[in-house]
């Protein structure tokens, strides 16, 4: 039968199959909602999964669980004429960013990472560790602390809300207050 021809028997269609349902009518968690769309990401970077990288911080040498992270994997190719068991006993090439002033310790020390890393796992996964090109960004340095603020401050903020009778509006303005000065006491 060609397309031009209409079909003989009518009711001999099939119901589309049914295709899972990707609506969820429940609160999932963020890290459920993005597996679908970080494993393409992470695929495409040579992680078979994202256990590596979940995991470094267990799985790394101290100091280097602070100050690197996986960048990629880069898996071996086969040669045609060898058997598809024998290029496999190399181990993966582990690309890893680090900071600034850590890239000599760590070119050193790649071998202690990478039987590190097959220790967690109990395999060979990774043969030898390079650096990557890509630096790795500095963590967020914590906010400075708060100055102190001065007692006797806070008491002249306290007599010149004597006068507010709302409770709401007088913890306000306390609060209010209390960064005023504590503003002026930074500059």
């Amino acid at each position: 039968m060609c397309a031009a021809e209409p079909a003989e028997d009518k009711d001999t269609y099939m119901a589309p199959k049914k295709t899972a349902d990707k609506r969820r009518n429940r609160v999932v968690p963020l890290a459920e909602a993005i597996t679908g769309m970080l494993d393409p990401v992470l695929k495409k970077r040579g992680f078979a999964s994202r256990d590596l990288l979940a995991h470094w911080a267990s799985m790394a040498p101290a100091p280097y669980d602070r100050v690197a992270m996986p960048d990629r994997l880069a898996w071996p190719r086969s040669d045609k004429g060898q058997g598809a068991g024998k290029g496999s006993h190399e181990g993966a090439t582990l690309y890893l960013r680090c900071m600034a002033g850590h890239q000599l310790a760590l070119a050193h020390e790649g071998e202690r990472i990478a039987s590190a890393i097959n220790r967690y796992y109990g395999y060979l996964l990774v043969g030898q560790v390079r650096l990557s090109a890509t630096p790795m960004s500095e963590p967020p340095r914590p906010p400075a602390p708060r100055p102190a603020v001065a007692p006797e401050a806070l008491q002249r903020v306290e007599q010149r809300l004597a006068g507010v009778e709302d409770e709401g509006l007088r913890e306000a303005l306390r609060l209010l207050g209390a960064g005023v000065v504590r503003q002026g006491a930074r500059s």
